[in-house]
């Protein structure tokens, strides 16, 4: 199934990727550069007639930081959750706090989902041995997020 999204959403895509919020930031250095798990993420990728923050292909995974919202932002969210899992897509989502404060459970929670959904790369090798689990992060010199092993 491929994804429909709105072309007039480019623009605007950009914009955000230019403006995004500390937490955004925080995480997109733990996202990029295919470091968890292996898997490439783009952010403020448009879906529909809406825009997630960040998006996995393979996957059909929209990552989500919530900020402190109010009931009629809580409504619209659901919503456009619903609008873009009717294309396929699953989601994660996140405060804005938790990113901000806690990112390594964050960044394992997003690698735990992964491994739990991944399609396997070689399934007739299930008989083969998995290789001793490695350190699921690996913590940067300025608190960011270096990668995240692949048990494969």
């Amino acid at each position: 199934m491929k994804i429909y999204y709105n072309h007039k959403l480019k623009g605007l895509s950009r914009s955000l990727r230019k403006k995004g919020t500390k937490a955004e930031a925080l995480l997109w250095l733990c996202l990029k550069g295919r470091k968890i798990k292996g898997y490439q993420f783009t952010r403020q990728k448009p879906i529909g007639n809406y825009i997630v923050d960040f998006y996995c292909s393979k996957l059909r995974l929209a990552i989500e930081i919530d900020g402190i919202s109010h009931d009629d932002k809580l409504e619209y969210d659901r919503k456009r959750q619903q609008a873009i899992e009717a294309q396929g897509v699953r989601f994660l989502r996140f405060f804005d706090d938790d990113v901000k404060t806690n990112l390594e459970d964050v960044v394992q929670v997003i690698a735990d989902w992964i491994e739990k959904h991944q399609i396997s790369k070689f399934p007739k090798e299930k008989e083969k041995q998995p290789e001793p689990a490695k350190s699921p992060y690996e913590k940067g010199d300025s608190g960011g997020c270096k990668s995240v092993a692949d048990n494969d």
